[in-house]
């Protein structure tokens, strides 16, 4: 590895408290592969190129990757009423449920409640009994008009998948991509990974990385978030999106025209990020960036290419501040590698009252965030619900700053929360939701 990202990579860990990262770069035709930490604090193996992570919501790519097979297989259609697979599907809005479509699912426009975690066991029948479940999820935005992230609508992938593959997801996505691309180490459960090389993640405590437990997500949201990969793996799998649609053995995958249409915009997503099929794009320095990131229980990572350079790099931490260490890392790549670098933002100064305006608190599943107004502006609070039932339990992050860059966005200034953006939202004239890491908060009050 460069002797400059391997400093940084080493001192980052440190300033962050992550105990494991691997890294894989792919550009110029050649391929770089790393490891550096240990597994786990308690039971501390080395980490290498085929150490297994939890890639988390990269998985998202990995399920519409195996759907747009089945779409080019004639299978399914994307503009297709959810309804023509799963004909039982229901959500709290009729009117919604029936207008839904497979193209709504994978590009998070479906308007309904995204983080739902609920376990319905390890069966094969955890999906069904998961989107039979869906009926009791709030419809948060009209559908098609708010972009939000949804996890819950890969579930509905994942059991689309099985109804017209007639088998377990699980099945389908090996026999579909994991095989032809020699994917051998990914895996979906803590039984196939326990007898191999595999990081656990690490919640942060008083500045100290802990063990976190559980270690997965359960199996219904497996489509969700729940491979289990190494960034060998994941090499293998950037390839053949950068590629022409053949798997190595010449075995025609996807087509040509698929692939551009999974990175093509299909929507807008948050502040400058537009939606594809379940990838993220941005521009940046005139040069698109297909991505994904993924949080699990403490692991975090991030899987970028650059079609346009055949150019790629995957980063998988076992630390809940590894999004801090993957972010340092992928802008060094691209200024070192692509001779890119994402502007500095330009901060601007509101008025006393906007800031009065906005201050208040703000409502989602999995956390709550507060705008308290300051001397200065405004400050920023995050009040994590632990859904999962993490042991050691989150700590709620210090306070930050609020700068502004635009009239309704923001960047957070400080602590764990550093550099994250959010916006917010308006319906009449009044705001109605802030929108920070892809999710609403509705307004309070």
């Amino acid at each position: 590895m460069d002797p400059q990202l391997d400093a940084l990579v080493r001192d980052a860990m440190e300033r962050h408290h992550v105990p494991g990262v691997a890294i894989g770069i792919r550009g110029g035709g050649n391929e770089e592969l790393g490891g550096w930490g240990v597994t786990s604090v308690e039971h501390p193996l080395a980490v290498d190129a085929d150490t297994l992570f939890q890639i988390a919501s990269v998985t998202k790519t990995i399920t519409a990757t195996v759907v747009m097979r089945l779409v080019e297989r004639g299978d399914v259609e994307l503009d297709a009423a959810v309804r023509r697979y799963l004909p039982s599907f229901r959500l709290r809005d009729e009117d919604v449920a029936r207008r839904a479509t497979v193209r709504h699912l994978l590009t998070h426009t479906g308007g309904w409640l995204g983080d739902c975690f609920a376990d319905f066991g390890s069966g094969d029948d955890a999906l069904q009994r998961y989107v039979d479940a869906m009926v009791e999820l709030e419809q948060l935005t009209p559908l098609g008009e708010i972009w939000h992230y949804s996890n819950s609508s890969f579930t509905v992938l994942g059991r689309i998948i099985e109804v017209v593959s007639g088998s377990t997801y699980e099945e389908a996505a090996r026999a579909l991509l994991f095989a032809p691309l020699g994917m051998d180490h990914s895996v979906f459960s803590a039984g196939e990974a326990i007898v191999l090389r595999t990081a656990v993640g690490h919640q942060v405590v008083d500045e100290r990385p802990r063990v976190a437990r559980p270690w997965a997500f359960p199996r219904a949201t497996t489509p969700v978030g729940g491979v289990v990969s190494t960034v060998r793996d994941l090499m293998r799998y950037a390839r053949f999106h950068l590629g022409d649609g053949t798997a190595p053995d010449g075995t025609r995958l996807l087509s040509r025209e698929t692939l551009e249409l999974m990175r093509t915009p299909q929507a807008d997503a948050d502040l400058d990020r537009k939606v594809g099929i379940a990838w993220f794009l941005r521009d940046v320095g005139g040069v698109r960036q297909q991505y994904h990131g993924g949080v699990a229980i403490g692991q975090q990572g991030v899987l970028m290419l650059v079609p346009g350079r055949d150019a790629a790099i995957a980063v998988q931490t076992n630390s809940t501040r590894g999004g801090l260490l993957h972010g340092e890392v992928t802008r060094w790549w691209q200024r070192a590698r692509l001779g890119v670098e994402q502007p500095e933002p330009a901060y601007v100064e509101l008025e006393r009252s906007r800031y009065a305006e906005l201050a208040g608190r703000y409502l989602a599943e999995l956390s709550d965030a507060e705008l308290v107004l300051a001397d200065t502006g405004l400050t920023y609070r995050s009040f994590s619900h632990n859904r999962l039932k993490v042991s050691p339990p989150p700590q709620d992050p210090p306070p930050s700053r609020v700068a502004f860059t635009a009239e309704d966005q923001f960047t957070l200034l400080e602590g764990p929360l550093k550099d994250t953006r959010g916006e917010f939202l308006r319906r009449d004239g009044a705001v109605a939701w802030m929108r920070v890491g892809g999710r609403v908060y509705r307004r309070a009050g």
